[in-house]
């Protein structure tokens, strides 16, 4: 199908599913890729309507975090010069897409359950605003190197994002959608996901990685195509 074809031919929106974690770098390049393409599909007619799913890298992390060279040496073997080139290139591609990456040597990595679980209270509450967390929570750990499983970091990025900072600490406080959070991330698990960012479109489709945005605007275009 030609762009001029789909230009002519009703608006499509597609489902997309984007499954992350708040502390993947990748799903920083991922989601700006992913919003770049669609910005681009909009004179296409195509456009989206997004869901953050939860996936935790590492859900046996201690509240007391880990710092995260010491993390990816014990995780995936790497020695401080590699860990400093991936930072080096994840800060690049994140600054492709207006991202400010602030990680070094000395940043931690965090549990981010409860960031999850008021990620999914957005999205029951006021999905419209469930992206604006999502990035308010990748400023706060990527940019501000924040403390992400702190009650205050967590409420103030709600507010952040126009939510109701005292309802959010209730719901941290609460433990409120603890199984739910963990009920979709089993689904996501059982359905095949290992790693993040992964883009599932209409349920069926799925584009992993943090892709650039004409990868994404490739599959997208081709997606509305079939779908």
């Amino acid at each position: 199908m030609t762009d001029a074809s789909m230009t002519d031919a009703a608006p499509k929106t597609l489902k997309i599913d984007f499954v992350s974690d708040v502390v993947c770098p990748w799903c920083v390049v991922g989601l700006g890729g992913l919003e770049t393409a669609l910005e681009t599909l909009k004179t296409e007619g195509i456009a989206a309507d997004i869901a953050f799913q939860p996936f935790e890298l590492n859900p046996q992390m201690a509240p007391e975090g880990e710092n995260v060279g010491e993390h990816i040496a014990r995780k995936y073997g790497s020695t401080p010069e590699q860990s400093a080139a991936n930072r080096a290139m994840i800060r690049e591609r994140a600054a492709d897409v207006g991202f400010d990456m602030r990680m070094g040597p000395d940043s931690r990595i965090w549990n981010t359950f409860d960031a999850h679980r008021l990620l999914h209270w957005a999205h029951e509450t006021a999905p419209e605003k469930q992206k604006a967390l999502k990035q308010a929570l990748f400023a706060a750990h990527f940019t501000e190197n924040r403390n992400i499983t702190d009650a205050g970091v967590l409420t103030e990025a709600a507010q952040v994002a126009g939510l109701d900072r005292a309802e959010a600490g209730e719901v941290l406080a609460s433990g409120r959608y603890a199984q739910a959070v963990r009920a979709a991330e089993d689904l996501w698990r059982s359905r095949g996901i290992s790693s993040v960012p992964a883009v599932v479109v209409e349920g069926k489709y799925l584009i992993s990685g943090g892709q650039p945005a004409e990868a994404f605007e490739q599959a997208l275009r081709q997606i509305a195509s079939e779908a």
